[in-house]
This record gives structure tokens, C-alpha cells and sequence, in this order.
């Protein structure tokens, strides 16, 4: 089993801003460009997972029937929960605080939302629960969960992990177990 991470599309708001948790629309590409996207994976799944939040769940649904599965939304895909710092400007959130952010970037929760090992936990959660499932995962998701994932597999570097809005990466079921 393979679990195939494909990221959101790009979000609609404005650039620079912390959205984190919360629920914005996407670009949804055009059903050629699903096809492309489609064709790119070179292996059938046999379920299709999607974090709640609409940006993944849209453009899940609209994958669904080419694929011929039903979306299967699990909250474990959400992105990181930025707390008080949602809808706000990177550059208006106090420098203090994302200091003390970067200091400790697995354990500070300075916004009061989620901190960066809680993420991993609730995606390692996710990565046990599907790990013995037969066939292969599509999970619609965001760069947070990739890293996470890519954390919780051990993975050099996980934090500097690069996913362009609507690609995909694959991780191995040899790397769940």
C-alpha cells in the first residue's frame, strides 16, 4: 500500500497571509488538468481520503467520479491549527512571537492553536490507522500534513519539504510499518 499525498490547489487569499486551519476556496483546476494530474499517478487507488477543510474537499469531490470512489473526509488531514494567528498577516503577527515559534518550532504553540509535534501526533495517528489498508490511498491535504507525515516517517529534513499547490508525493508502505 502506498499512501499519495496530493496537495490542495492554490488557495484564494491574499499572499502572505496565515490561513492554516481555516476554511477558504482553492483553485479548482479544469477537468483536463485533473485528467493530466490523474495520469501522473501511474498506479490506481482504491480509497480517496480529504482533510475537512474546503480547499481539499472541493477539489476532492471533483475527483471522486473520475476515480469512481467515494471522498472519505478525516479531519487527521487538516492543516495546523494557527490559532489567533488565522486570517492574519504574517508580517502584522508580533515578531516576538514568531521567535519564539522558530526557537522551538516542534513544541511553541505561541498563536495558542496547535504546536508542530500535536500535528505530527495526529497525522502519525492517521499514517497507523491506514497503514495495513488494502490498495493505495489518495489523500487530498495540505504542505503542513506532508511534513508532518514526512516527520513522522523519519524523513531527513521534513521541515524543509517543497510540495507545489496541486502536485502529489507518495510515501511507501514500507515507511508506515
Amino acid at each position: 500500500m502506498a499512501l499519495i499525498l496530493l496537495r490542495h490547489g492554490e488557495p484564494e487569499v491574499s499572499r502572505g497571509v496565515c490561513y492554516g486551519q481555516s476554511d477558504i476556496t482553492a483553485h479548482i483546476p479544469r477537468q483536463d488538468e485533473l485528467e493530466q494530474l490523474l495520469s501522473r499517478l501511474n498506479r490506481p487507488v482504491a480509497r480517496l481520503h480529504t482533510s475537512p477543510l474546503r480547499r481539499c474537499r472541493e477539489l476532492a469531490e471533483e475527483l471522486a467520479p473520475m476515480l469512481g470512489l467515494e471522498v472519505e473526509a478525516d479531519p487527521r488531514l487538516c492543516e495546523i491549527d494557527f490559532g489567533r494567528w488565522e486570517m492574519k498577516r504574517w508580517d502584522d503577527i508580533p515578531r516576538a512571537e514568531i521567535d519564539l515559534w522558530a526557537e522551538d518550532i516542534e513544541g511553541a504553540r505561541p498563536h495558542g492553536g496547535e504546536c508542530v509535534a500535536q500535528l505530527v501526533q495526529r497525522v502519525s495517528i492517521y499514517l497507523t490507522a491506514i497503514a495495513n489498508d488494502q490498495g493505495d490511498v489518495l489523500a487530498v491535504s495540505h504542505l503542513g500534513v506532508a511534513r508532518a507525515m514526512a516527520a513522522a516517517l523519519g524523513h531527513a529534513d521534513p521541515y524543509e519539504l517543497k510540495l507545489d499547490f496541486g502536485d502529489f508525493l507518495t510515501f511507501e508502505t514500507d515507511q508506515m510499518t
